[in-house]
Formats: structure tokens, sequence, C-alpha cells
């Protein structure tokens, strides 16, 4: 897809959140072989030291070159004191190992408050915030992007009216918001206002997150469904493969994440079939409007900041 800035984004990407140090790197370099010029990183992740190890023994045999790779990564929460930004730019430059990144995103619209290297701070029971605004926080990203130290820059989580409101009071427009989309959350809102004012959406955690830690035991998942399931037997392709084609057909950027080279191999092979209108349709019909990340039952004190910004009268468990 090409983004407002005239840069072209591969529609399928490698995800990298929850990939265990030890397996990234293998992940990364079973992605590039396959094909994938794609990866989804962030600070946050813990582990773009190797990552970017994987993407250099790629890069010095030639399987992909520097100008065919397309490398995302995240500015996280602590860091969204605009003197904060550039430092926490380079940090994950160098650990990416890259001269530049093809996009730097907010991670999240609520800012919190630094100490140390620590990815969040506790107190009476609570996540400490900060109350920065993430409109101070966008211009020193704007900064990375006339330098020439980044090519894109965009947002991650933020909804539709925390995006006008970046447009209205900034230079640069973003290119893309990331935000969590599967079956069983739409997002319809916010991507249909993306995409309608030029803004590429990407899609994360497009299979639901089954294994994040705080899910129920007894949780219904994306790829469990039994319409999903038929579907897969009706195209001869996987329940990975129904789900990720379903997004794409909505003009979405998908970034599964898997350690499983079979796996990643076929996550990139969902461009050679197309959904009838009717099981689209099957699909659209899955919604619940459940969000799998940011509980606020698990980050505690983080729905009451003033730049929370998901709704009230989401689906709870």
């Amino acid at each position: 897809m090409k983004l407002n800035t005239g840069y072209e984004m591969p529609n399928v990407g490698l995800g990298t959140w929850k990939s265990e140090p030890g397996q990234v790197g293998q992940a990364v370099e079973a992605a590039l072989d396959a094909g994938y010029k794609h990866i989804d990183c962030a600070w946050m992740y813990q582990n773009e030291k190797e990552v970017g190890a994987a993407i250099k023994k790629k890069l010095d045999d030639k399987t992909i070159k520097r100008e065919d790779l397309f490398v995302t990564t995240k500015l996280w929460n602590t860091f969204h004191q605009p003197a904060d930004v550039k430092d926490a730019f380079m940090k994950s430059l160098t650990d990416l190992g890259l001269e530049y990144l093809d996009l730097y995103l907010i991670h999240f619209p609520v800012g919190f408050t630094k100490k140390g290297e620590e990815p969040y701070q506790i107190e009476d029971g609570k996540l400490v915030i900060d109350p920065v605004d993430y409109v101070e926080t966008w211009k020193a990203m704007e900064k990375l992007q006339k330098e020439g130290l980044v090519r894109s820059i965009g947002v991650s989580n933020f909804n539709w009216k925390q995006v006008e409101r970046i447009i209205k009071n900034s230079e640069i427009t973003p290119a893309v918001n990331q935000i969590e989309i599967h079956p069983f959350l739409a997002n319809n809102a916010d991507v249909e206002w993306c995409q309608k004012n030029g803004i590429v959406v990407t899609a994360y955690s497009p299979f639901g997150s089954p294994d994040r830690q705080w899910a129920a035991k007894d949780e219904k998942t994306v790829l469990s469904d039994p319409k999903i399931t038929a579907l897969a037997e009706k195209y001869g392709k996987n329940v990975g493969q129904i789900v990720l084609r379903y997004l794409l057909q909505r003009n979405l950027i998908v970034i599964p994440k898997s350690v499983t080279p079979s796996r990643i191999q076929g996550n990139l092979k969902v461009n050679d079939f197309e959904l009838s209108a009717e099981d689209f349709k099957i699909i659209e019909g899955m919604n619940i409007n459940r969000r799998a990340c940011w509980p606020t039952d698990v980050f505690a004190g983080l729905g009451e900041a003033k730049y929370f910004p998901f709704p009230e009268g989401e689906y709870k468990e």
C-alpha cells in the first residue's frame, strides 16, 4: 500500500510482540527467507537487538536488500516527553542496526511516568500516568522525519478523534494508525475515518491474541470459531489464512505473529484467493467489540487517563 509520504508498505508483515528471546531472531530469519519484506517491532517488546541481528544476517547474505525491507518500531509510553523522543528513537535504531527506519509510531496515546528503563511504574496499585499531551510528543516525532532519520511517522492505538486532533495541530499527517482489529473487534469507525482521510490502517493481533497472559481459560477464540473453520474447509486454506484474507479485503495491512516457520510461511500465502461477498459478510457478522489488548482491569488506572483512547461499553468477558 502507498503511504501519504509516497513510500510503499507491504500489506503482510511479521509481528514480533510476545516472541521470546532466542525465538524472535529465528522467526525473523524464517520470515525473510519466506519472502516477507515487512517486520513490525517495538521498544516495549524488549527484543529489538535480536531482531536487528537477524535482519543484519539476511542483509549480509543478500536474502534481502535494505531498500526492499520495511521496518516499523514504536515509541514507548515512558518516552512521551518531547525531550525524550529522539533518544528513544536512536536507541531503537541502534539496537536494530539500521541507518534509518521506514516507520516510527507513537505506541499509545497515554504517557507513563519515566523511571530508568522500567516500562511503567505502579503506585498504590495503579499505573503512574504522565499527563503530557500526545500532540507535543507528535511534534518531536515530526522532527525525526524532517531530519531524515525515519521515512514515515504514525500512531498506534489512537482513536480517530485523536488522529484528527493531531492533524489539526501539527504539520505532518500520520501515515499509519496501527490498531487492534480481528473478527471479534471490527473497529469500523476508526478504520473508515482513517481510510477516508488517507491514513493507512495496520491490523495488529489479527487472530485476537489468544496467547495473551490475561486471556480467560475458557475464552472463545477467533481461530476455533466454527464459522472460520467452515470457511477454511471451503477454500482449502487454514483458519489463519481465512482471517488474514478478510482483513486484507478491508484494505488493511496485517502483522500476524508466529515463531513457527510453517505458520510464518502460510501467513504470507494470502494473496492468491478472495473471499466471496457472502463469506466476507459472515466474518463481518462475528464482531462483538471484544478488545483483547490494553484491558483496564489488568492495567489499573489506565482507563482513568485523560488520553485513554477506547470507548466505554465495549465487550467484557
